[in-house]
C-alpha cells in the first residue's frame, strides 16, 4: 500500500512538472520579450527539444535580422530543423546563412551542413537523383573552399557513396530496356551508361548485355536488316572478348557468337 501511494505521488509530481513546463513554453510563445525567447530557444535546442526551439527561432528571426546575432539565430534555426530531420527546411536555412552572412563564424559549418542535408535527402537509386547531384556538388564546393578541414575525408567518402548511387541508377535505367525486350533502345542506353561511367563496377555486365541485346535484335530482325545486325553482333562479341577474355559470361557469349556466325554464313550463302 505504501509503495503504491509513493508511485501515485511520483506520477502526480511528473504530471505537475510537465504541465508547468508546457505552461512555461506557452507563455514564452505569447511573450514579446524577444531576448528571453532567444535565450530559451537556445536552451531548448541544447536540451534536444528541437520542435520548441525551431518555433521560437522562427519567431525571433526577423527581430534579430540586421543585428550582430542574426547569423547565430539563423544557425540555430537551421540546426533545430536538422535535429527534427526536416532536411529541406534545414538546408534552406543553412543556405540562407551561407549566402547572406559570408563573414559569419558559422559559415564553414553551414556550408558543410547544407551538403549534409542534400545527402540525407538523396533517395534510393531507383528514384530521381537530383538531391544526390546537389549533394555531390555541395561537398565538392566545400572541399574546394576548405581543403584543410577535418571534414574533407568524410566529404570525399560521401561523394564516393553518392557517385555509386548515380552509377547504379544509370545501370538500372539502361538494364530496364533490356528487361522489357526493347533491344534497340537497350543498346543505346547501355552504351550511354558505359560512356558516362567508363569505370563502373557493372562494366562487364553492361558490355555483355550490349552483346546479348545485339544478338536478340538480330535474331528477331526483318530480312532487310538481318545481315547488318548479325555482323554487329559479331563485332560486339569481339569487343567484349578482347576486354574480358575470361568473363563469367564466357559460355553464353561463345554460344551466341557461334550461332551468329552460323546464321551469317547461311544468310551470305543464300543471298
Amino acid at each position: 500500500m505504501l509503495k503504491s501511494g509513493i508511485e501515485k505521488v511520483g506520477m502526480l509530481l511528473v504530471t505537475v512538472l510537465l504541465l508547468a513546463g508546457c505552461g512555461e513554453y506557452e507563455k514564452i510563445l505569447k511573450s514579446r520579450d524577444y531576448p528571453v525567447k532567444y535565450e530559451r530557444a537556445v536552451e531548448y535546442y541544447v536540451e534536444g527539444e528541437y520542435v520548441k526551439a525551431a518555433t521560437l527561432f522562427d519567431q525571433v528571426a526577423d527581430i534579430y535580422r540586421g543585428t550582430t546575432k542574426a547569423d547565430t539565430v539563423k544557425y540555430y534555426q537551421a540546426m533545430s530543423y536538422f535535429g527534427q530531420r526536416d532536411y529541406i527546411l534545414a538546408g534552406h536555412y543553412f543556405n540562407e546563412l551561407a549566402t547572406t552572412y559570408t563573414s559569419s563564424e558559422y559559415l564553414e559549418e553551414s556550408e558543410y551542413m547544407r551538403a549534409l542535408c542534400y545527402y540525407e535527402l538523396s533517395p534510393r537509386p531507383s528514384l530521381d537523383q537530383q538531391s544526390t547531384f546537389q549533394a555531390i556538388n555541395a561537398f565538392k564546393m566545400y572541399i574546394a573552399r576548405y581543403p584543410n578541414s577535418d571534414k574533407v575525408e568524410e566529404s570525399m567518402e560521401r561523394i564516393a557513396e553518392l557517385s555509386d548511387k548515380i552509377v547504379e541508377k544509370s545501370y538500372n535505367s539502361a538494364k530496364l530496356y533490356y528487361d522489357l525486350g526493347y533491344y534497340k533502345s537497350a543498346i543505346i542506353a547501355l552504351r550511354n551508361s558505359l560512356a558516362e561511367y567508363p569505370e563502373t563496377q557493372y562494366r562487364e555486365e553492361l558490355l555483355y548485355l550490349v552483346l546479348r541485346s545485339s544478338y536478340l535484335l538480330a535474331d528477331n530482325s526483318v530480312a532487310s536488316k538481318k545481315q547488318e545486325r548479325l555482323q554487329s553482333t559479331v563485332d560486339e562479341y569481339l569487343s567484349f572478348k578482347s576486354e574480358f577474355p575470361d568473363s563469367k559470361y564466357d559460355k553464353e557469349a561463345e554460344k551466341m557468337y557461334a550461332e551468329t556466325q552460323e546464321s551469317l554464313e547461311m544468310y551470305t550463302t543464300n543471298n
